[in-house]
């Protein structure tokens, strides 16, 4: 039976969640009526969207309506259909590098990445850059209710020399952090070769702080533990097949 002081401890924690849940809200309604009054489209964007830009610009409203607009602007311009259809990016697709794979334990979605099978030296950017988004809507689209975020595992087995695409690289952390925050749950490396170390002191710079806390990188001996705690047995199965996980 639990002391009087964890029930008032309890009760005290209660109390600051609901208050900072109301400070957010507040600032959601004024970031809705900023960003409806210089762009009318914002009003079919629900608060849960415009709560993940205010997040992450660490609930600054200037700053998250500024993003928001911004992202607006670009999602007509590239995203005119509302979504990227599969003939645009036909090429990329046949070449098997992007998976969505089930759900974690926590019911995120996964996204698996194969990046030995990007070549450098034989990708149209412009088709690249509709294929991420292309993956982003398809792994927002198979999110539950009751969650926000997904998760990337990116396998570097077999990465070398032609695989490396600083450009793409740092167009995919661009988008993200821009067009999706407040997405990513974990970002998991695993089979990461000693020579991809030298482009990602290229990228790391650019990768804002919240997202480096979510970047996960593992060596071969903790892939198996990792598999074993984290991930449904339907995508151990398909690592296994696909990547020759041991």
């Amino acid at each position: 039976m639990g002391s009087t002081s964890d029930y008032e401890n309890g009760a005290e924690k209660a109390v600051l969640c609901s208050k900072e849940d109301e400070l957010e809200q507040s600032r959601v309604n004024l970031m809705r009526s900023i960003v409806e009054a210089k762009d009318s489209s914002a009003k079919a964007t629900d608060d849960a969207t415009l709560r993940r830009f205010l997040r992450a610009r660490d609930l600054n409203v200037e700053k998250a309506s500024e993003l928001f607009l911004k992202y607006l602007k670009w999602k007509r311009a590239f995203v005119p259909l509302g979504y990227i259809p599969e003939s645009e990016v036909s090429n990329e697709l046949r070449k098997n590098k992007i998976f969505i794979q089930g759900l974690d334990k926590q019911r995120r979605p996964i996204g698996v990445i194969l990046a030995a099978r990007h070549n450098a030296f034989d990708r149209d950017l412009e088709e690249f850059k509709r294929l991420v988004v292309y993956g982003f809507d398809k792994i927002c689209a198979c999110m539950t209710r009751e969650q926000e975020k997904f998760v990337i595992l990116a396998d570097l087995e077999g990465w070398g020399y032609k695989n490396t695409d600083i450009r793409a690289y740092l167009m995919i952390l661009e988008i993200m952090q821009d067009c999706y925050p407040e997405r990513l749950g974990k970002l998991f490396m695993i089979h990461v070769p000693y020579l991809f170390w030298a482009a990602w002191k290229m990228v790391y710079p650019f990768i804002d702080k919240v997202t480096k806390k979510k970047i996960i990188s593992m060596f071969r001996n903790a892939v198996a533990s990792f598999m074993h705690s984290s991930v449904s047995w339907k995508l151990a199965i398909f690592l296994k097949s696909e990547m020759k996980l041991s």
